[in-house]
């Protein structure tokens, strides 16, 4: 059975917010994502990372981009990097492009779907929307105490 889950991440992928921020902002998620108080049976895992990791979209993902060329990333490169670090995280986010060789970091490459990398994780498990709104993402961010983005994974 597949299922999607609507990720919150900070911008700043080696940023984590306080436990407290984050069990608030669970409690602000369920409803935002189901319309229900903080008390309903929803499946909304908080995730502290002691290193940095992967927030990918998993089927969503169509294309990966270069920021230096433009030219599009081979996914199998994508997923053979998601893979070699799938347990121990990862310890920086330079990379040569395999395109053109220059220096960029995963976090700049262009993702169409949205991908990310973090150390904190709200994950909403099968939400009954596809997208937080801008407004609500300041809401979040405010919550945690610094700017947010979200990842839809199809997994």
């Amino acid at each position: 059975m597949s299922e999607d889950v609507l990720s919150v991440i900070p911008t700043d992928p080696l940023w984590q917010p306080e436990r407290s921020a984050g069990e608030r902002l669970a409690a602000v998620l369920a409803e935002l994502a189901f319309g229900l108080p903080s008390e309903a049976d929803v499946e909304i895992d908080i995730t502290w990372h002691d290193v940095v990791t992967a927030v990918d979209c998993g089927a969503n993902l169509e294309r990966i981009g270069c920021p230096l060329c433009g030219d599009s990333i081979d996914a199998g490169w994508w997923e053979d990097l998601l893979e070699s670090h799938a347990d121990d995280g990862f310890a920086t986010l330079a990379v040569d492009a395999p395109c053109c060789g220059g220096a960029t970091s995963l976090d700049a490459l262009l993702y169409d779907w949205p991908c990310g990398f973090a150390r904190f994780e709200a994950a909403v498990w099968n939400p009954e929307r596809t997208w937080f709104g801008d407004e609500e993402l300041a809401l979040l961010g405010s919550l945690l105490g610094h700017p947010v983005k979200q990842v839809r994974a199809h997994i």
